[in-house]
């Protein structure tokens, strides 16, 4: 008996804008994806299952067999780092900017190491290597504008969406380091081993992004 293909999906507002992305592929959960504590869901679709993860989770689940193939946000897989994904589709949702962010008027140090905020480290590490500069990362999860204002680092690399959050608190966007959005992802192996079933999804993704974002 062939073993269920598994989905890995990321919680929170991706996990809201993929809902039609389902539809299309003809999977429907048999109960809500959301105000559950489940993390396994089955389907309608026959042989099909879904994982709810945290977004930091998809990849290596999807990468280590967990699952077999899953959505994610660039930014997310350019933090993970892994040559055993690939991105068939850029499937256009939860589109945003990765950016340094600062105090309004301030300039960084002109030499020695820069303290960054950040959950995004190694992105930050290569984003400043690149510029010569070394950096003393604080990873933080949350509340990432505070901590140039109370003196916790220098600057904060961090998702920026419309920059009404920075601005509120005395802060504006600098670097543009990536523009993120969330891709289909499957695992190198998956990718031969299922070919049969996940070839025909990564077809109807493309004709649904195509004509989701057609001019």
């Amino acid at each position: 008996m062939t073993q269920s293909l598994i989905f890995a999906l990321a919680r929170g507002r991706l996990l809201d804008e993929t809902s039609s992305l389902l539809t299309e592929l003809g999977i429907e959960p048999i109960e809500s994806l959301t105000g559950s504590r489940r993390l396994m869901f089955d389907t309608r679709h026959p042989g099909v299952k879904l994982l709810v993860l945290r977004a930091t989770d998809v990849p290596p689940y999807v990468e280590r067999g967990g699952a077999h193939l899953g959505i994610a946000g660039k930014d997310v897989l350019l933090e993970y780092g892994s040559d055993m994904l690939c991105e068939p589709v850029d499937l256009q949702l939860s589109r945003c900017r990765l950016m340094t962010a600062m105090k309004k008027g301030i300039e960084l140090p002109a030499k020695g190491r820069i303290r960054v905020a950040t959950k995004y480290v190694n992105i930050a590490r290569r984003h400043f290597a690149s510029q010569g500069r070394q950096i003393d990362p604080i990873k933080l999860y949350g509340a990432m504008e505070l901590a140039p204002l109370v003196g916790l680092a220098d600057v904060i690399v961090d998702v920026v969406d419309t920059g009404n959050t920075l601005e509120a608190n005395g802060l504006e966007p600098r670097d543009l380091i990536i523009h993120s959005s969330a891709r289909l992802i499957v695992s190198r192996v998956a990718m031969k081993t299922r070919h049969q079933h996940i070839f025909p999804m990564i077809e109807k993704l493309n004709k649904w992004t195509k004509s989701q974002h057609a001019s």
